[in-house]
């Protein structure tokens, strides 16, 4: 992707913007917008109001566009600052389209128009709007009437039209509509005539369409046409003039027998009659079918087949036969017939039993999907005759016991799937006879044994058990080729205790529930030198102890719930990272990161795309700036709730400045001051009213006025000017009445003091006898205390906020009771608030009576650098002389009272 106009940071209130290699991590922040293959930067806005205004946050070289909210009419060369777009979805309402809107749209190759309402809604196109649009593959239009629409030109290029939920009636309105649709039709000459083809014309769900009309669509030729969802008489297409159909489908259209006039009459290769009322299938419906190449009949409650049925479908190859009723025991027809079927989906239909050569008939027979019935035995005998059988699907089934045998009679086997039976112990023996089986799937409800031998060819592996998976290797036996490895369970354990699990291929790895020992036990994983993507989501277990070592080519690494609910220790990031220099994509959610710093990233210089989800109080430390230039692509914050604290003051402005990064989900983010705090705070609503974020301007200014002020000051002293002697003497007139008017008088209290309802007997009995008892035995001091010296009645927080302005000082006993306390909680976030709102004449000290992780005061605004003044006093480090540390409290809180009068 050329990064050559991205040259900014950016974040866009209602955008999304990503490069779709990166679709399997972030695809859920874009669920109304669909890719085609091939395209990279892409952008996804919603909920947008002012087009250009939403499109001045999109790159200029986006390739696919989607855009969702309300905008009245889109003017003309509307989308003209974007020359490489390729694909263009609108949902934006009711809409008015231009004759320029797609001017300079040149290489755009899908346009589609969605609206997911169940009403329809005017659209109205002139007839030129698609001119511009050369290269146009795809025109969809999706809950949109067009009755207003005449004469529009189809570009030469289209293959591909939909009109989903829309208005028709009759097939016979595509002439007014599209005239060069179909031959002969237009009134007026095309200066580019289009060739009547289409690969697909789709006109599902119209749910009034129900006439064809004669000729409606004379000379077209399709390959496929969907009705599905419509009330259309299918035998009505006869007299449409459609000269060639490959595939018809009529998905919930009400059939109730297959209709052969139609499949005989173009000789269809594809019928889909899913969800219909198919209940029996007879002779005289098949004998029109033989050109059948595919046939879909799921969801019809068929029964029983007919004898013929084979035979009257000699080219037929892939049968969908899925949701009927054709158990318990499964007949097929059989007889002197060969078919050439090579894929059967009998997948619920109640089966209980496969007799013996049950699929006799179907030699040629490739893929065999069995899924959910209620299969409990297999032999050998049932599966004789498919000797090409390359997948076996028998997932959700009773099975509890498999012989030795089952499988010798599939020697072409190469994908098993028996995810969700009731097999406990699984033996390499077992599955024995297929010398190519490459992907296996194996899960129990509850537990589940494994024992090697493994498959030689094996390259895809995936475990499912609720509880545990044990892994018997007495020989330690790795698996030399597998390339993915899925394990999901709780318990992962091997025997005997000193055996070892290698898989020196593999190159993508899930584990789900499972604890992070499996990596810190060094027997399972002991090496992953090719190792590419690792996707661990554990069960809230911890993760003190995750080390991801040997994996010198990961590239993506998502981490989910490892550490959140039981374990109040943060994950420490820089050691989970420190040996994956090649990361690209790092996706972390609900692991209780607590503080980023720049620490966390160094040595990831590959990354580009950085997710965060699901936390909770995380603080950014503002050491990251250093990693500004070296930022990944993309950002995303999804749901994380950072700390108010302005270390972070730094994030706005990078997000706005910053090179070559998109950031996703600031502008959604809240912040909270504490864990008490339940206000849900803006994060960038916070750091521009609380923080300041030109430092330099700042410094700037502070040195400026200085020197002004020693420049003015020298000159006053100078004894050639007798006036600069008077203007001193006015100076110092005017400076030593201003001290004069000395402001005691304004302070009711010297000491606020904060503490919880558990440390109010110690405050009671100890602290404040100490500092209100006059010279010589305590320090003669005014104390508020709330319980003391707040009116009946008085409401508690304005009294609070009163009482510390009207204080010298203000003393915090802090223990953990007291962070837990909704009270000092607020009576905390108050104080540290007027640190940032008034510096300078606020002023706060710390008593703390227990040893406190310092990491718990980072939501208070500036407490972490507070504390770096020493304005605190700790009780915590064991026994301590009482009368020096109140002789050095009383100084402490005389010199704060002096500080804050000067």
């Amino acid at each position: 992707m050329s990064l050559g106009l991205m040259s900014w940071a950016w974040t866009a209130p209602n955008c999304t913007i990503g490069d779709s290699s990166l679709l399997p991590n972030i695809s859920y922040y874009i669920p109304f917008c669909t890719l085609a293959p091939g395209l990279h930067l892409f952008a996804a806005c919603s909920n947008i109001k002012n087009l250009a205004q939403a499109l001045r946050a999109v790159p200029r070289d986006t390739e696919a566009l989607c855009l969702q909210g309300t905008v009245t009419i889109l003017p003309a060369d509307a989308f003209g600052h974007f020359p490489t777009l390729q694909l263009l979805r609108l949902q934006l309402g009711a809409i008015r389209i231009t004759s320029g809107t797609f001017q300079g749209l040149d290489q755009l190759q899908h346009l589609s128009f969605e609206h997911h309402a169940p009403c329809c809604l005017s659209l109205f196109l002139p007839p030129d709007a698609l001119e511009p649009l050369g290269f146009l593959n795809t025109l969809s239009f999706h809950g949109y009437c067009l009755n207003h629409s005449q004469d529009v030109q189809l570009p030469i290029s289209l293959s591909r039209l939909t009109l989903r939920h829309s208005c028709l009636t009759d097939l016979q309105e595509l002439q007014g509509l599209f005239p060069n649709l179909v031959s002969g039709s237009s009134h007026t000459p095309s200066p580019s005539p289009r060739t009547p083809f289409l690969e697909l014309l789709d006109l599902s769900a119209n749910l009034q369409l129900s006439r064809v009309g004669s000729q409606a669509l004379r000379g077209l030729q399709l390959h496929s046409l969907r009705l599905n969802g419509t009330p259309l008489n299918v035998l009505d297409l006869l007299g449409s003039g459609l000269i060639h159909l490959d595939s018809l489908y009529l998905v919930g259209t009400g059939a109730k027998k297959l209709p052969g006039n139609v499949t005989g009459y173009f000789a269809l290769r594809a019928l889909d009659l899913g969800r219909n009322q198919v209940w029996n299938l007879e002779d005289g419906d098949l004998l029109s079918c033989q050109s059948l190449e595919r046939l879909s009949l799921h969801a019809n409650g068929l029964q029983l087949l007919p004898p013929s049925f084979l035979s009257a479908l000699p080219q037929l190859q892939r049968l969908n036969l899925s949701v009927n009723k054709l158990g318990p025991t499964l007949v097929l027809p059989g007889g002197l017939v060969s078919s050439n079927l090579r894929m059967l989906d009998l997948s619920h239909n109640e089966l209980c039993m496969l007799p013996c050569r049950a699929f006799s008939s179907l030699p040629q027979l490739q893929e065999l999907w069995l899924s959910g019935n209620n299969i409990s035995n297999l032999s050998r005998e049932s599966l004789e005759g498919l000797r090409w059988l390359k997948t076996l699907d028998l997932s959700w089934n009773q099975i509890k016991m498999l012989t030795p045998d089952w499988l010798s009679s599939l020697p072409a086997l190469t994908s098993l799937n028996l995810l969700g039976t009731h097999l406990e112990h699984i033996s390499g023996r077992q599955l024995q006879g297929p010398l190519k089986l490459s992907h296996l799937q194996l899960g129990s409800p509850d537990m589940m044994e494994i024992y090697p031998p493994w498959p030689p060819a094996l390259l895809s592996l995936e475990l499912w058990a609720e509880g545990s998976i044990v892994f018997r290797v007495p020989k330690g036996e790795p698996f030399l080729f597998l390339e993915n490895f899925t394990l999901q369970t709780t318990f992962m354990l091997l025997h005997p205790n000193n055996a070892t699990l290698r898989f020196p291929s593999l190159r993508h790895l899930t584990l789900r529930g499972c604890s992070t020992f499996i990596f810190s036990q060094r027997r399972v994983f002991l090496g992953l030198p090719l190792l590419e993507h690792l996707h661990f989501w554990s069960d809230h277990n911890g993760a003190g102890d995750l080390r991801l070592f040997g994996m010198p080519r990961l590239r993506v690494l998502e981490l989910g719930d490892l550490d959140f609910l039981y374990n109040a220790r943060s994950v420490q990031l820089e050691m989970l990272l420190k040996e994956l220099p090649q990361l690209q994509v790092l996706a972390l959610s609900n692991l209780n990161l607590g503080n980023l710093s720049v620490s966390s990233f160094r040595g990831l210089g590959h990354l580009r795309l950085l997710l965060l989800s699901s936390e909770w109080a995380l603080g950014l430390d503002s050491s990251l700036q250093e990693l500004i230039p070296q930022m990944p692509q993309y950002v995303y914050f999804s749901d994380v709730t950072f700390t108010c604290q302005c270390e972070s003051s730094w994030v706005g402005p990078w997000a706005t400045r910053a090179p070559n990064t998109f950031v996703y989900g600031l502008e959604k983010s809240i912040c909270k001051a504490n864990a008490s705090d339940y206000s849900r705070t803006p994060l960038l609503a916070f750091l521009s009213g609380h923080c300041s974020h030109d430092s330099e301007f700042q410094a700037f200014l502070t040195s400026a006025s200085l020197v002004l002020l020693m420049t003015f000051l020298a000159l006053l002293s100078c004894p050639k000017w007798p006036w600069l002697h008077r203007l001193r003497t006015l100076f110092h007139a005017w400076w030593w009445k201003l001290g004069g008017q000395h402001p005691r008088n304004q302070f009711h209290y010297d000491v606020f003091i904060s503490y919880c309802e558990q440390d109010q007997a110690w405050v009671l009995q100890e602290l404040v006898p100490a500092l209100e008892q006059p010279l010589p035995d305590g320090a003669g001091l005014r104390l508020c205390l709330p319980e003391r010296d707040f009116g009946v009645g008085q409401d508690r927080m304005d009294a609070t906020t009163a009482s510390m302005e009207s204080s010298r000082a203000t003393l915090c006993v802090l223990s953990h009771q007291a962070l837990g306390s909704p009270w000092c909680s607020l009576e905390l976030r108050i104080a540290t608030h007027n640190l940032v709102a008034n510096p300078g004449t606020a002023c706060l000290l710390l008593l703390f009576l227990e040893p406190i992780d310092r990491r718990l005061l980072h939501s208070y605004h500036r407490l972490g650098r507070w504390l770096q003044k020493e304005d605190y006093f700790d009780l915590s480090q064991g026994r301590v002389e009482w009368d020096a540390f109140c002789e050095q409290l009383r100084k402490r809180l005389r010199k704060a009272g002096r500080e804050r009068e000067d």
